[in-house]
């Protein structure tokens, strides 16, 4: 079975009660609303991760205040010819700050929309878990960084 690896950065903006989301398309076309960033580039730092990752696909210039902490996840899906595929993600998640920029959509990119969304109306969104992870954190600051 072929192991994969991804570190990705990602940001919880959140102003007057409501959260920056990104729509991240899938390889399957569909959409769901996840938290702004991705994945790291090989040498580069997490911190300079998400302040890319969230200027590529919200156009807003973010700066992470804090780590909230890092999330794992796991899952096995077929690859070509046959073969299986075991990925783990590990997520690093920060509290982001808005600091100038101005929304607009990502192009030719992973996602092609981007929109602030009130925090009660989230449960209602398609969405991916890393969501959900990112505002817990946020909401409980946990001492060791993990829900």
């Amino acid at each position: 079975m072929h192991k994969e690896l991804r570190v990705a950065a990602y940001a919880v903006c959140v102003r007057d009660d409501q959260v920056l989301l990104a729509r991240w398309i899938a390889g399957d076309g569909s959409r769901r609303w996840t938290l702004p960033g991705g994945g790291m580039e090989h040498g580069e730092d997490p911190y300079d991760t998400v302040i890319r990752e969230a200027e590529e696909e919200t156009g807003y210039a973010v700066r992470p205040v804090t780590l909230l902490g890092v999330d794992s996840i796991r899952r096995r899906y077929p690859r070509k010819l046959g073969a299986m595929a075991d990925f783990q993600g590990l997520r690093l998640v920060y509290e982001g700050l808005v600091t100038g920029g101005s929304l607009r959509h990502e192009e030719a990119g992973s996602t092609d929309l981007a929109a602030w969304h009130p925090l009660d109306a989230v449960p209602d969104l398609p969405r991916v878990g890393l969501v959900d992870v990112g505002l817990s954190l946020w909401r409980e600051r946990p001492a060791v960084g993990r829900v």
